[in-house]
């Protein structure tokens, strides 16, 4: 989740590079929920200075031997009021929360722009044997049986690539049985 004092900080330059991903940020939404927070965190600092201003009053002018009962009604307004601001201010955090979460995270200036992975550079090639080096662009090598993708030879084991989408998106695996074990 990007943090968001980055985006109140430099929100113009958060917006540029999501569009490189192909992500459009919504800043009225931002700018909406973020200006109707600060009204609300000013009017909530508002209120509790005037409480606390008139409870002082209060306990001056019951020293005094004098009427409270209007300063009283008052505070107890203010109660209400300040109850009402926190329960919209609840609503607007979590408002907040959730834009965020739904935000990309922001790619490194060397990511080449692209919507996905299929717009990815590959750099170089690598082999575990040494046969191709670091910045050798020789084709890797065959191998003598059919190779198998990771989820055809993880399902029978216990990898469960569905599950796991359906309960924390892609590109996760939950394991089951025995590789979970194994683990």
């Amino acid at each position: 989740m990007l943090d968001i004092q980055l985006l109140r900080r430099d929100l113009e330059s958060v917006t540029a590079t999501l569009s490189r991903r192909g992500f459009v940020l919504d800043v009225p939404a931002f700018t909406r929920l973020e200006t109707e927070r600060k009204s609300i965190q000013v009017r909530t600092e508002e209120l509790q200075a005037r409480r606390n201003a008139l409870s002082k009053a209060i306990g001056q002018a019951k020293s005094r031997g004098e009427e409270t009962s209007s300063l009283m009604a008052e505070v107890a307004g203010i109660g209400d009021e300040l109850k009402a601001s926190a329960e919209r201010n609840d609503q607007v955090q979590r408002e907040l929360e959730d834009f965020l979460l739904h935000l990309p995270n922001l790619p490194q200036p060397s990511v080449p722009d692209g919507e996905s992975s299929d717009d990815n550079v590959e750099v170089r090639r690598w082999s575990p044997d040494g046969q191709n080096g670091p910045n050798d662009n020789r084709e890797p090598r065959r191998l003598a049986f059919a190779a198998r993708d990771h989820v055809e030879l993880g399902a029978p084991l216990g990898l469960d690539f569905e599950t796991a989408a359906k309960l924390s998106g892609s590109r996760f695996a939950m394991m089951r049985g025995p590789i979970a074990r194994l683990h």
